[in-house]
């Protein structure tokens, strides 16, 4: 009976060493923060091949799984679905349809204006001369992007509207074959890809952003993961914020590192960065005026399914 007793109460003591060792190891094991990113996601592709991120999560017990989308409005759908945690830069017409869509974001961070690095193009011998001319023309873009907002503000600064044109909602990949062939009569693309068409075909710009769309860049996190890991936050913050000086004081260093990881020639890569602030600030509810008008411009088009208030948002403060 002893024997039998004394066998229970080590079989029990067994089980608790096991169990406290499960928690233990749970404890122990680095949550997964998800980040989406996109090719024009400079300062997070930097990040990326150099490892910093992640070493400077480690000390929170942090790993990073990395996810990449063909642009932002896949990206923060993605988000909102809560499949990532965590959106690299989006151009700020994204936030827009995301809100409309029911998103509950937070904006962590915004690069300033870079309002050259996305354009209209038409091919060198291309007849048309003026965003006027684009009238009756496809013109290809990818939807909700700062491109989209682009061309609208483009049209009705040259007496149009957007129902003037055919639209082509396209990725830039298929955009950029698309407009090779001749299947559309303009495209409206932003960097690396603006760039890269300079540089490889016969372009010409009918407009960029400059006293129309100001193209700044959000970076987002879902609003359940900002009250959760503020820590985190803080941290990517602290090094978008490191980063985006590095890219402006190093222009080639920046270039050659990106190449391989974006497949393109290091001097397009500079030329393309060269157009980007990445000068990462704190998002202040005075600095989002813009959002408003981009918002109010997509449902006068009657392209968001309903009036928002895009100020109505979650910002995150980094030296909270």
């Amino acid at each position: 009976m002893n024997h039998l007793l004394i066998n229970r109460r080590t079989a029990i003591a067994t089980l608790g060493a096991l169990s406290a060792g499960a928690v233990l190891a749970q404890q122990q094991r680095p949550a997964t923060v998800r980040l989406g990113y996109q090719k024009s996601s400079t300062l997070i592709a930097l990040l990326k091949v150099q490892g910093t991120l992640e070493k400077q999560l480690a000390p929170l017990n942090v790993a990073l799984s990395w996810h990449e989308f063909t642009s932002g409005l896949p990206l923060l759908e993605a988000l909102n679905l809560d499949n990532l945690d965590i959106s690299a830069d989006v151009a700020d017409t994204v936030p827009v349809f995301a809100q409309a869509a029911g998103a509950d974001l937070t904006f962590l961070a915004q690069e300033a204006p870079s309002p050259a690095a996305q354009a209209i193009v038409v091919r060198d011998d291309s007849p048309l001369k003026t965003v006027a001319d684009l009238k009756g023309k496809k013109v290809g873009f990818a939807k909700a992007a700062g491109a989209h907002y682009l061309l609208i503000a483009a049209l009705e600064k040259a007496g149009l509207s957007f129902k003037d044109i055919e639209p082509a909602y396209l990725t830039p990949a298929d955009g950029r074959a698309a407009f090779e062939k001749g299947a559309i009569d303009a495209w409206v693309v932003w960097d690396p890809f603006l760039a890269a068409a300079q540089r490889q075909s016969k372009v010409r710009i009918l407009a960029d952003g400059a006293g129309i769309a100001s193209y700044q860049r959000y970076y987002l996190a879902s609003t359940k993961f900002a009250k959760a890991r503020p820590d985190v936050l803080r941290v990517v913050y602290a090094e978008l914020e490191k980063t985006g000086k590095w890219v402006k004081q190093n222009p080639k260093e920046a270039a050659a590192l990106l190449a391989p990881v974006w497949g393109l020639d290091a001097p397009t890569i500079e030329q393309a960065n060269s157009r980007r602030s990445y000068a990462v600030r704190p998002v202040a509810a005075g600095g989002l005026a813009e959002q408003q008008r981009i918002a109010d411009a997509f449902f006068a088009e009657k392209l968001l399914p309903r009036k928002i208030n895009a100020l109505n948002v979650a910002l995150f403060n980094p030296g909270a």
